[in-house]
């Protein structure tokens, strides 16, 4: 089995139904992967660069798991891979720790999935792949699941359900 690690970029995971969800469906199905909940180690806190650099060392599959915040990752997870992805580490002429490595993005938005090309704002992950040689290991998007919607019984129902859903997908890619 690949080595995975998930990095759970959700700012308030506490307050998440979806995210919540796809991560500890994640961890029962998948007890083998390491998780990395940022939210509980950064939010106010100086990033361990050491020991987030370990972890991807670590892994053969990393995935990144968030909501899409005005069109974009939280900047929590922003500012992890701005301080983890060094020069001498992910790219440079030393920087080959991640080469050869498989990142997936795992994402969720309160907008309907088929509203826009949501992958088209993420077209610089694929450039991050490119910089580290990194393997670019696909994408599971999972739309309408907005925290607005919570607040009625059968939307939570349904934001339940197509968070089962999405965990199961991205397990599936994970162990294809």
């Amino acid at each position: 089995m690949k080595n995975i690690l998930i990095i759970s970029g959700h700012t308030d995971m506490d307050d998440s139904v979806a995210n919540k969800t796809i991560m500890s469906i994640l961890e029962e199905k998948l007890p083998e992967c390491r998780t990395v909940y940022l939210d509980r180690l950064y939010t106010h806190k100086p990033i361990d660069v050491e020991a987030e650099q370990q972890n991807l060392m670590w892994a053969d599959v990393i995935v990144l798991q968030f909501p899409v915040f005005w069109f974009s990752m939280p900047s929590l997870m922003h500012r992890w891979m701005e301080e983890v992805f060094l020069h001498g580490f992910s790219h440079g002429s030393t920087g080959d720790k991640l080469k050869g490595k498989t990142l997936v993005l795992s994402y969720t938005t309160g907008a309907p999935a088929d509203c826009m090309n949501w992958d088209d704002f993420f077209h610089f992950v694929r450039g991050a792949c490119q910089f580290t040689g990194m393997n670019y290991g696909g994408t599971v998007h999972t739309g309408s699941v907005s925290y607005n919607l919570r607040q009625d019984s059968e939307q939570l129902e349904a934001i339940l359900q197509s968070a089962t859903a999405h965990a199961d997908k991205l397990i599936a890619l994970l162990q294809a």
